[in-house]
């Protein structure tokens, strides 16, 4: 199972939140691109960039810390947030992504992301699934729509996509575990990559969800709040 290192940037500084409130938001590294390279020397691989900003504006804004941890690392990035045109989605694959996370724009139009996945291929696209109460939520998790998370996978699935990052919103910043039977059922769907997101705050927390097939596990909080250490990760990644 990929580790991957959550990165979220907001107002060109390192942050997290507690269940996507950003009245919780916290600073941990006024320098985004430090941590990625702590992350990089600790044996990290992967990193998931969020730009927060991006997500409250509906258009990509943090693509120069993108541009700087891909030219400054050997990091592969998986970037989200903001990403609503052909325009955001070039400028982030142009600054350095490997991957994107098309999380709101996969709801409002899906149209347009299955014509990004036929134009630049299913291991270039990420589906951002991110539900509360098991519906799907949208605009920077503001928003629920009464659509079933296991549907609205599915649904993709079927249509051509290969990864899928999961976040259970009242998991995420809060270090009490993830939504590992939730997992569970998702991986029933069969054919999927899929990425846990949220509450992930312990090495049992990453062997349960190993167990439950995922392919990636994405750890934020229980890092920069020290109840996981970059170096404790290292014989896993």
């Amino acid at each position: 199972m990929r580790i991957i290192v959550a990165i979220d940037v907001l107002e060109g500084k390192c942050v997290r939140l507690s269940k996507g409130d950003f009245s919780t938001t916290k600073v941990y590294n006024e320098n985004p691109v430090e941590v990625a390279k702590q992350a990089e020397d600790n044996g990290i691989k992967f990193i998931h960039l969020v730009d927060l900003d991006g997500a409250k504006n509906k258009r990509v804004i943090n693509y120069r810390i993108l541009e700087k941890i891909a030219s400054g690392t050997s990091l592969q990035i998986d970037f989200g947030g903001g990403i609503r045109s052909p325009d955001d989605l070039k400028i982030a694959f142009d600054s350095g992504a490997l991957q994107v996370t098309c999380g709101s724009i996969s709801v409002i139009n899906p149209e347009l992301v299955l014509d990004w996945i036929e134009k630049w291929g299913a291991d270039k696209i990420i589906l951002g699934a991110d539900c509360k109460d098991r519906r799907i939520a949208t605009e920077g998790w503001t928003e629920r729509t009464d659509t079933d998370i296991i549907k609205f996978i599915g649904d993709y699935v079927s249509k051509g996509i290969k990864y899928t990052i999961c976040t259970d919103i009242e998991k995420d910043g809060m270090m009490g575990g993830p939504s590992t039977e939730l997992y569970r059922e998702i991986m029933v769907i069969g054919g999927i990559n899929l990425i846990a997101s949220g509450g992930i705050a312990s090495l049992k927390h990453l062997e349960e969800l190993n167990e439950a097939g995922c392919e990636g596990a994405i750890i934020g909080k229980a890092l920069y709040e020290g109840k996981l250490k970059l170096k404790d990760l290292k014989h896993i990644c």
